[in-house]
């Protein structure tokens, strides 16, 4: 994309001709508040398929086999993620972002309901996973389309020269959700411990405490939906209308003519994915995992290893808000190729951080280093995500292709991530370096992508585009 003199509010090279059409606050709240929701319901689901489902959905005897079968359910979202992002895509494409943002969102917050209702296998047997996976499959739906939404709110209504600013605020809502899921979680598990050992779960606690944090889902929609329904649409989609660039088939249109960056995009997004799940679920797994267990983790309590997520979680947090303005001055590009790197380096360091010592407390304390470096690098790398894939396609595709990529990047990355590490941790008998050789893998392949794409902060966020231009 060659960028042209803009007269957009959101676009740099020349001053707005008109005010914005949604104030600062209205825009920063309707996105930041809308993912915080949507990540926090996915995030609930994933710390149960660890806490949780393996024993109440999956009781197949061998803990490692029901710990895989949860996972493959969580994976399962990722498949129907690229088939949100082409439905909502096509909505969004062709009658606005607003309306499509309050529909993904209502269908998120569904989902997450009922599975907190669900039976379990001891009562319906074998229906009882079945269910899970078609709630969960919904959630991946509902997912598929809320990302592009918020990140085109917030930076198709973006001041000139802050698209990359606005854009971490949809971004924020990915620390937030962990925090408000995992806080809650870990205060229900604090409510109900086990009476002898604390990394079990107690009897209440599988019995219905686990079900509070998605019930609780049903009351941050309606704040949600409160918040979305004031929006108005963004001026660049307006005028993309009233010029007529708008598609009937918004999809055939970005894979005719914007194939090669739909495919930059998947990979460029894919080191920051595999990146987060390790810190998450395998992290959570690993890390409560008895050190005599087969295979071997670090007997870290779940209370605790949860509050060491949190504390790095924060870290992730503010280095999304921080990587916005470095991306408005230095370029998307160029910040990514070096936290991109940094995250290379880092994945050859998981077993000097992550090996159990004979010092509990230091073993905790280097867990601990481990998890605020990687949350570190995951805010450096997913800030700038925000305005970077949305600006590689024009305003007629852009919510169907930011869609399609991150979606299909997260097949590649979130989806095999957890299934990845638990076998890559199983055949190096307990140890995670295979694990942190798997991320390096991921973020060579994201470097390659990045030096194939050209910079994006200047380009003209007003244009309908036609053809695919060199990256």
């Amino acid at each position: 994309m060659t960028a042209t003199p803009a007269t957009h509010a959101g676009t740099p090279g020349g001053p707005a001709t008109a005010p914005p059409l949604n104030s600062p606050a209205r825009v920063i709240t309707a996105s930041l508040v809308g993912t915080t929701i949507e990540f926090y319901d996915f995030y609930v689901y994933a710390t149960a398929a660890v806490l949780v489902f393996p024993a109440l959905f999956f009781p197949t005897g061998d803990d490692t086999t029901a710990l895989l079968a949860s996972f493959a359910v969580f994976g399962a979202a990722m498949v129907a993620r690229p088939v949100g992002a082409v439905v909502f895509g096509h909505l969004g494409d062709r009658r606005g972002r607003k309306a499509t943002l309050v529909v993904s969102l209502l269908v998120m917050g569904v989902a997450t309901f009922l599975i907190g209702v669900l039976p379990t296998y001891d009562q319906v047997g074998l229906l009882a996973p079945a269910l899970l996976l078609v709630l969960r499959l919904a959630q991946g739906f509902a997912l598929g389309g809320e990302w592009s939404g918020a990140a085109l709110v917030a930076t198709e209504n973006a001041p000139a020269g802050k698209r990359a600013w606005y854009g971490t605020f949809p971004q924020l809502g990915a620390p937030l959700g962990f925090i408000i899921a995992n806080g809650l979680f870990l205060t229900i598990a604090a409510l109900q411990p086990h009476p002898s050992d604390p990394l079990a779960r107690s009897e209440a606690f599988l019995s219905w405490g686990w079900r509070v944090p998605f019930l609780f889902s049903a009351v941050m929609v309606v704040v949600g939906l409160w918040v979305r329904l004031r929006l108005v649409e963004s001026s660049a989609f307006t005028a993309a209308e009233a010029r007529g660039a708008i598609r009937k088939m918004p999809l055939g249109t970005a894979v005719r003519d914007h194939w090669r960056r739909l495919v930059l995009g998947t990979f460029i997004m894919l080191a920051t994915y595999v990146l987060f799940y390790l810190m998450t679920n395998f992290t959570l797994t690993y890390g409560t995992t008895a050190r005599d267990a087969a295979p071997g983790g670090l007997g870290i309590g779940y209370t605790h290893l949860v509050l060491m997520q949190i504390l790095g979680v924060v870290f992730f947090g503010v280095f999304t808000l921080l990587s916005g303005p470095v991306a408005d001055a230095v370029g998307r590009r160029r910040l990514l190729l070096v936290v991109t790197s940094l995250i290379g380096v880092f994945g050859l360091t998981f077993a000097l951080f992550l090996a159990p010592r004979a010092d509990e407390a230091f073993t905790g304390a280097l867990a601990q280093a481990f998890l605020v470096l990687g949350f570190t690098l995951m805010g450096a790398t997913f800030g700038p995500m925000g305005a970077l894939l949305p600006e590689l396609f024009p305003t007629n595709v852009r919510y169907t292709g930011s869609a399609i990529a991150y979606n299909v990047s997260s097949i590649l990355g979130a989806a095999l991530a957890p299934l990845v590490a638990i076998a890559l941790w199983t055949q190096a008998d307990g140890s995670p370096w295979l694990v942190g050789v798997y991320l390096t893998g991921a973020a060579v392949l994201t470097l390659v992508a990045l030096l194939l794409t050209g910079e994006t902060k200047d380009v003209d966020y007003d244009a309908a585009g036609t053809a695919d231009e060199p990256a």
